[in-house]
């Protein structure tokens, strides 16, 4: 008994205390994402069938094992769960390995009586040595298995997950091997999709997204001139930005783009002036505006007309490429805004201002590509002398202007999105005929962009919606092998879907959607599949408030609001009332009484400022206007025979009589 006791120490001595010990349930955390979780009938897949994984009638994970799926179904039907997956009472699921059964108190001494912790201890007699099996042999390494878990033979020993119970239904029917084969095939692609939140904000159309390459912070862009960001880690169950900018007062937000080490972005929008913020959203300056009236766009210090597209160098932190509508492309350096280094211009079939509608770079930052307004795409190697002459020119890409483009990380595939409603896979060793092209993918926004899986097995991009269609936002996966449509996954069934991204950390879908009045950031994500990211802010509920928070309002008196101090309503108030007034918008003006009077001179008496200042100074009496001139003047004439002031003083000693001249009018009548 000593020796057993002494190997049972020692062995629970490599534990830690709380090893064996319920663990908290994982309940709630399973109804937060039960809760967020999508509608089966938006998922079809491309034969235009609800997917079965997806539908209404199963709740199974996609590319989940048979024992992953045995646990969830545990914990979300605790009544028909796997009795080793839960407590003694079955009320509560336990999340992990299942616990080691308890040996019987009642147990004889050479079972010990007590509850083994850990792996299971040595066979008695063992002395705390080495262990013998039953031929007396020493055997070295771990203790076998215990017997009663077969795999190879019902009689031998199994390794790995339980098989399936009897009448699983896995082989009954030639209809469910077709299942099984129709949802291995859509598993294989391990699309996270099965749970969605929306990261609102925005009053439009969401036309731009980056997420940081750790995964930890989104920003969005939208028609409403304006751009947010929002921070996984600091983002509780509100999915509220963190901050609000406007780069550009009244242009709309067209891309945003992280620098290699996401200590920066750039912000694109329709003004001619592209800029810098940092990390925390902080302006660290905007790039040049060139002359107009400059006709050679290669000697102008930047764009002259609105931007339409930037992306910032994969490798290189202090270089970006902007395109605009001026027709050219230019290449900056982020520690100089006041020039670029160089500029591209695109060939052209005629002399002409043509817009460059896209561009990006390769994954090595090596190459170039631009889509030009007039339908062609157009390919620079960066190289020592390079110019703007093209290396790869495709006269007619498309029939419209294009969107996006997108390179695949080895070099070989180029994708093409345009307003033609069309995605073109390109082979850039061979450009003159496309590998395939996916028609009936309906764009209506200039900012409609292409995005690769991490493993780069599919492509997807965006569908705006038509005003016959019924079928609403949607995001379409295509296999990059088979050259085929693989799936489509319904956003929104209202507003169109513009930008996506699958981040390869996070193993999450985003999806931007909106319209006139109301825009957002869809994020798909799988809680068996995905990390952080989302998982992360749907868990956090947002803090309570507390006693510390409550804030009183003061009282603030304000003298304006007494009557003495209030202003007056504005004239525009007052003819705004009268106009909606029946009456008083059909009453003709008054008629005016007197000059001075109801109009022409003033509503008021004196309202000129000549009458003003002769009032002021008592030359003009009240009672002028209602004397008769005539008397008026005679009234003076005795005081000015008695003392003359003006005229009669210079002829006072010479004509003491005056003597007035006699009209000659009656003579010439005669």
């Amino acid at each position: 008994m000593e020796d057993e006791a002494e190997i049972y120490d020692g062995i629970r001595a490599r534990f830690p205390l709380t090893f064996g010990k319920q663990s908290k349930s994982q309940t709630p955390l399973e109804l937060i994402h039960n809760a967020t979780r999508r509608g089966g009938a938006a998922t079809t897949n491309s034969n235009g069938k609800p997917s079965s994984s997806y539908s209404t009638k199963t709740t199974d994970l996609p590319s989940i094992s048979s024992s992953s799926k045995s646990w969830l179904d545990s914990l979300r039907n605790p009544k028909t769960r796997n009795p080793n997956f839960g407590d003694e009472d079955g009320d509560r699921p336990m999340v992990g390995p299942p616990r080691p059964a308890q040996v019987d108190s009642n147990a004889d001494e050479d079972e010990g009586g007590y509850a083994m912790f850990g792996p299971p201890r040595p066979p008695p007699g063992s002395g705390g040595g080495d262990v013998e099996d039953e031929d007396g042999d020493v055997m070295v390494g771990p203790p076998p298995p215990p017997p009663g878990s077969g795999e190879s033979d019902e009689d031998g020993e199994m390794i790995g997950p339980p098989k399936p119970p009897p009448g699983s239904n896995l082989s009954d029917s030639d209809e469910d091997e077709d299942d099984e084969e129709q949802e291995e095939e859509e598993n294989r692609y391990r699309i996270p999709m099965s749970n969605e939140i929306v990261l609102k904000g925005h009053t439009k159309v969401v036309s731009a997204l980056a997420i940081d390459h750790s995964g930890s912070r989104v920003l969005s862009g939208s028609y409403d001139y304006s751009v947010r960001m929002y921070d996984f880690q600091g983002m509780n169950s509100r999915l509220q930005s963190f901050r609000q900018l406007e780069p550009f007062e009244g242009h709309q937000v067209r891309n945003l783009s992280w620098s290699p080490t996401a200590d920066r972005f750039l912000c694109v929008t329709g003004s001619a002036q592209a800029k810098i913020y940092d990390r925390d959203g902080l302006t660290l300056g905007e790039f040049v505006k060139g002359d107009m009236y400059i006709r050679d766009l290669k000697n102008t210090k930047g764009h002259i007309s609105g931007l339409t597209w930037g992306e910032w160098h994969p490798k290189t932190k202090e270089t970006i490429l902007t395109s605009s509508e001026d027709g050219s492309l230019r290449i900056w350096d982020v520690n100089d805004f006041k020039s670029q280094k160089q500029v591209i211009k695109p060939k052209l079939a005629r002399p002409a201002r043509v817009p460059v509608t896209t561009c990006t770079w390769d994954r090595e930052g090596k190459c170039i590509a631009g889509g030009i307004g007039d339908g062609s795409i157009q390919i620079w190697n960066l190289k020592p002398g390079w110019g703007s002459r093209p290396d790869i020119y495709v006269e007619k890409g498309h029939s419209d202007d294009i969107t996006a483009l997108k390179f695949s990380s080895d070099g070989r595939i180029l994708l093409s999105r345009s307003f033609d409603g069309s995605l073109k896979v390109w082979d850039l060793r061979q450009m003159k005929s496309t590998l395939k092209m996916f028609e009936d993918l309906p764009n209506h926004y200039a900012q409609t962009n292409i995005a690769f899986s991490p493993d780069e097995q599919l492509f997807l991009t965006g569908i705006s919606i038509e005003r016959e269609s019924t079928t609403g936002g949607l995001l379409c996966f295509f296999d990059r092998a088979k050259l085929e449509l693989v799936s489509k996954v319904g956003i929104s069934p209202t507003c169109s879907v513009v930008q996506c991204a699958w981040h390869p950390k996070l193993n999450q879908i985003f999806a931007t959607s909106g319209d006139k009045s109301q825009g957002g950031t869809h994020i798909l994500y799988d809680p068996t599949l995905s990390e952080r990211g989302a998982l992360v802010c749907v868990a956090r509920a947002p803090r309570k408030k507390s006693v510390d928070d409550f804030e009183a309002k003061p009282v603030i008196h304000n003298p304006h609001a007494l009557p003495l101090f209030r202003d007056q309503p504005s004239r525009k108030r007052q003819r705004e009332k009268i106009l909606k007034d029946p009456m008083k918008s059909h009453k003709p003006e008054l008629p005016m009484t007197g000059p001075g009077f109801g109009g022409r001179i003033g509503t008021s008496q004196g309202s000129l400022l000549t009458q003003y200042l002769l009032k002021q100074g008592g030359m003009i009496k009240e009672t002028w206007m209602d004397e008769d001139p005539r008397e008026a003047i005679l009234k003076y004439a005795d005081v000015a025979a008695k003392d003359p002031k003006f005229i009669a003083p210079a002829y006072a000693s010479t004509q003491p009589e005056p003597v007035f001249a006699k009209s000659d009018s009656e003579d010439e009548e005669k």
